[in-house]
């Protein structure tokens, strides 16, 4: 028994839609769909389109259960195994951040905040795919930039009021003192 298909647009508005479409695969799945209504077999109308019989299928039951934005890829995310009210906990957890007396370290890595994930909430993320999480939370990687141990302070404080004193003479420091292409906080 053949599937039905809604009739509330005509062939010739889906293939309108499926050429102003900036969605390949949907304009695909529609330009099927038009050819099926026109009265081709659903399999000279998934062939032409460039898809298979089932996947014509699939799409005249997306496209009756929600139209044309039916046609559309769905998203491949995965949900979180943490729910809203977790999140903001391990957020509120980030901003406190470790206690060194308690927890023996300064900082939080990655490694650390999917220890305290499966402690608290008994989920386990492994570390790569911590990074999501936490740029949904607000948070980016941060690392700290390296410094050679022989480095000697009061040279590269020389070092920076010789550059900060040629900056001024040619013009670069704007009113405030600071050069005008300089990165503050905030």
């Amino acid at each position: 028994m053949a599937l039905a298909i809604r009739r509330d647009r005509t062939p010739a508005s889906l293939r309108m839609w499926a050429r102003r479409s900036s969605d390949g695969r949907a304009a695909s799945r529609a330009l099927a769909i038009a050819n099926a209504l026109e009265g081709m077999t659903r399999a000279e109308a998934a062939r032409l389109a460039g898809m298979e019989r089932q996947a014509l299928r699939d799409a005249v039951v997306r496209y009756n259960a929600e139209g044309v934005d039916g046609l559309s890829d769905r998203p491949h995310m995965r949900r979180s195994r943490l729910t809203d009210g977790q999140l903001a906990a391990l957020r509120g957890l980030i901003l406190r951040g470790p206690d060194p007396e308690r927890d023996g370290i300064s900082s939080f890595t990655r490694a650390d905040i999917a220890d305290l994930i499966e402690a608290r909430f008994g989920h386990r993320y492994h570390v790569s795919s911590l990074s999501k999480i936490l740029r949904g939370l607000g948070f980016s990687r941060q690392k700290t930039r390296p410094s050679h141990p022989e480095a000697d302070p009061k040279a590269q404080a020389a070092w920076q009021k010789k550059g900060a004193s040629r900056s001024s003479r040619r013009g670069g420091a704007g009113p405030s003192g600071q050069a005008d292409n300089a990165v503050f906080p905030g």
